[in-house]
């Protein structure tokens, strides 16, 4: 019996890059794989800033309080994402290198989550590292409204997707929240806290208008 070669092995790899149609193109179903890749490694990143007290005392959990408080807001917030990240590509039917490089320009400002998170959370929610948390969750809305109205463009203006959508209330609220937490965090930064608790509240619930049926 003969021995697989190389070339036998890039054969087979060419083979699984193509489709009976032809050459396999980039699909609305993996780019969401890869962003649930990286979304899964964010809140792994994220938790372990939770480190282990070396004392057995309940006392000693006491200075991760803020760091576990930082972890929760921000563990709700990557879940929002994946949760209407996932909805709307299930209704892209292609995807273009517009709603590729969109994508990635999402996953950016979600890889700067750990770091926010971590920084607010180590310094007990000090000023400026709340006001920083504010600009990352705000660069995050604007970088996922900018996908979605990328994916919304490929589809038309008159697509079920983009009926589905509406006015979308929540996503022109959400980033005038998070811009009106960023300075008020030099007021008052349990205001901005407050902000961004509220706005995780507003988007808790999945979207119920990509849930539903496009042709309903």
């Amino acid at each position: 019996m003969n021995e697989p070669t190389p070339a036998d092995g890039q054969q087979e790899s060419r083979a699984e890059d193509q489709t009976d149609d032809g050459p396999m193109v980039m699909t609305p179903g993996r780019v969401e794989a890869f962003s649930d890749g990286v979304l899964a490694i964010l809140i792994t990143i994220m938790v372990l800033e939770l480190k282990v007290p070396h004392s057995a005392e309940l006392h000693a959990l006491r200075p991760l309080v803020p760091v576990f408080l930082s972890y929760v807001l921000s563990f709700v917030y990557i879940g929002i994402y994946w949760n209407n990240h996932h909805h709307l590509l299930k209704r892209a039917s292609a995807v273009t290198g517009a709603i590729m490089w969109a994508n990635l320009n999402l996953l950016f400002w979600l890889s700067l989550f750990p770091f926010a998170t971590a920084w607010m959370g180590e310094n007990d929610f000090a000023t400026v590292p709340v006001a920083a948390y504010g600009v990352v969750t705000l660069c995050a809305a604007l970088a996922f409204y900018v996908l979605q109205s990328t994916i919304v463009h490929h589809e038309g203006r008159d697509s079920a997707l983009a009926r589905a959508l509406g006015r979308d209330r929540k996503g022109k609220v959400s980033p005038v929240l998070y811009a009106m937490a960023i300075p008020l965090a030099f007021v008052n930064r349990w205001i901005s806290v407050g902000l961004y608790v509220l706005v995780a509240v507003i988007w808790f619930v999945p979207d119920r208008r990509l849930e539903r049926p496009l042709g309903g």
